[in-house]
């Protein structure tokens, strides 16, 4: 939390921001850790009783970002794991590349920091193989990574065509192919901003398992999710 305060708030780079976190029915003190934060930081935290999964997370909370903004065609929505493996310093490139035009700015694993588990360094080997023509066709290097950057008007002509979540499975890799097929017809220009990965820096082990993740990844082998951003509306 005050690193992403550090960030916002740094003079060289100060922008507005708002922090919306999920407490996806956790069991442990997560909410009273929380809320120590209510008073020092502009913050909103949802709470689901029973666990709903990455997918339905991530969906719930875009619809949160677009609940309170005015200006979506302005402001932005950034997701970032609560993890720590993706470093909030590079919030800085996808905002300012948000800022540049672009509707989507997706993050690329540029490289995998040491100590990276073995399993998850085999599975991402794999998984462009896994998901062939899906992962040879997408519109951005790596479809899997989900720390990116929305401008709040996509997400809001996704969801005016179609309120089904934006994503629903529970499998991060997935879910993360799913919102960005949702989206893509709906933004004019995506762009790329490379980002380095600290698994090192975990709190608790690893939930991520390599062969459920490449088999839910094989669901979508085949099938055609990709719009070109030409044809966005």
């Amino acid at each position: 939390m005050w690193k992403l305060r550090k960030i916002f708030t740094d003079p060289e780079f100060r922008r507005d921001f708002r922090l919306i976190v999920l407490d996806d029915g956790s069991s442990d003190d997560t909410l009273e850790v929380l809320n120590r934060y209510r008073t020092s930081l502009p913050l909103t935290i949802l709470r689901s009783e029973e666990p709903v999964g990455y997918g339905r997370a991530v969906d719930r909370l875009l619809r949160e970002a677009l609940k309170q903004t005015p200006y979506p065609k302005r402001d932005a929505a950034i997701v970032l794991q609560a993890d720590f493996t993706e470093d909030p310093s590079f919030i800085v490139d996808l905002v300012k590349t948000i800022e540049g035009g672009a509707d989507i700015v997706a993050g690329v694993r540029s490289t995998l920091e040491e100590p990276t588990p073995r399993s998850l360094r085999w599975a991402r080997r794999a998984a462009p193989w896994v998901l062939g023509r899906v992962h040879r066709e997408a519109p951005v290097e790596d479809p899997m990574c989900g720390f990116r950057a929305y401008r709040l008007i996509v997400p809001k002509k996704a969801l005016r065509d179609d309120e089904t979540p934006l994503c629903s499975s529970t499998e991060p890799w997935v879910a993360n192919v799913e919102v960005l097929s949702r989206l893509i017809p709906h933004a004019r220009r995506v762009e790329e901003s490379p980002l380095a990965l600290r698994y090192g820096l975990q709190s608790r082990p690893s939930r991520f398992r390599a062969m459920r993740a490449l088999r839910e990844l094989l669901r979508l082998r085949g099938e055609r999710p990709w719009s070109p951003p030409s044809e966005a509306a």
